[in-house]
């Protein structure tokens, strides 16, 4: 068995405030890895930074390694965790600018980073696509990472599990309007390649954007592992205020249930990353593909 736990954090970072982000982050990883034993944090797409900034992006990129990357290495170091993390980055052209994600890991190093493939919306006029999806050979596994949109192409995360990846760290800025296909998009990812998706997805709004969290972490067979989802406490209090069982009917309705935001917090789950060999062995999904018949897939539409 190779057992692992895994940690996935989703918070509302501050908008164009790094610094601020940043002692957010740290105070997750302080609270995780003092509570429990743990092996890899992961936390959402543009962390440090928030997501709607446009122009300002420019403002707070950093390099890799930079100053978030060296902070968060020397609190990696510090708890003997890895962490996975979402920032904004730039080349030595101050003007080319990436959504990327890093893993640093538990001696203090970078182990690898990779810039977002599938820009959305806006965010084609702020940052650069990527072009490669690497996979990182860790001690605790092979790890791939995406960010946010990318969940929405299966080409994405079927060329990470090629390239040996047993878990994928996903990052994201999912909207609440559309979580239920976010949702949707993690279990498939994780059932169609049979590997290991731990999703971390923030909460809270920037500008216009609200974010829908419901961070989880799925196996090899979709089985949720571990999920932060929006408790129905006030659809309960509701029912309960109607009188449940009572002969007769309130004089007045009762009130709307209250509306639920999602909330910060992370959930945490303990995996085994043999299952991702004994479910492609018993499955065959790998295997038995038959690429010669997949020609269309590469051509531009």
């Amino acid at each position: 068995m190779r057992e692992i736990t895994i940690a996935t954090v989703q918070f509302k970072p501050k908008m164009g405030e790094p610094e601020d982000n940043l002692v957010k982050m740290s105070d997750f990883v302080s609270k995780i890895a003092s509570q429990q034993k743990v092996d890899l944090i992961i936390f959402p797409e543009l962390a440090t930074s928030g997501n709607e900034l446009g122009v300002r992006f420019t403002e707070v990129a950093q390099r890799i390694p930079g100053p978030s990357v060296n902070l968060m290495a020397q609190r990696a170091a510090e708890y003997g965790v890895y962490i996975a993390f979402g920032l904004c980055t730039k080349e030595r052209v101050e003007s080319v600018i990436f959504n990327s994600a890093v893993l640093v890991g538990p001696d203090g190093e970078l182990l690898g980073n990779y810039n977002k493939v599938h820009l959305r919306g806006e965010e084609r006029m702020a940052f650069r696509e990527g072009f490669k999806y690497p996979v990182i050979e860790t001690e605790i596994g092979n790890i791939g990472l995406l960010l946010g949109w990318d969940l929405a192409f299966p080409e994405a995360a079927r060329s990470l599990a090629l390239e040996g990846a047993e878990l994928l760290c996903v990052m994201s800025n999912w909207e609440t309007s559309q979580i239920d296909e976010y949702k949707t998009y993690v279990k498939a990812r994780a059932l169609e390649n049979a590997v290991f998706v731990a999703s971390s997805n923030r909460v809270g709004e920037d500008v216009t954007v609200n974010y829908g969290g419901e961070s989880m972490i799925v196996g090899p067979r979709g089985k949720v592992h571990a999920a932060l989802t929006l408790e129905k406490k006030a659809a309960e209090k509701a029912e309960k205020a109607t009188g449940e069982g009572a002969a007769e009917a309130p004089a007045t309705p009762p009130a709307a249930p209250a509306k639920t935001e999602p909330s910060e917090g992370y959930a945490v789950a303990r995996i085994d990353l043999d299952e991702v060999r004994k479910f492609r062995e018993e499955f065959q999904h790998i295997q038995t593909r038959q690429p010669l018949t997949y020609r269309a897939i590469v051509k531009r539409y």
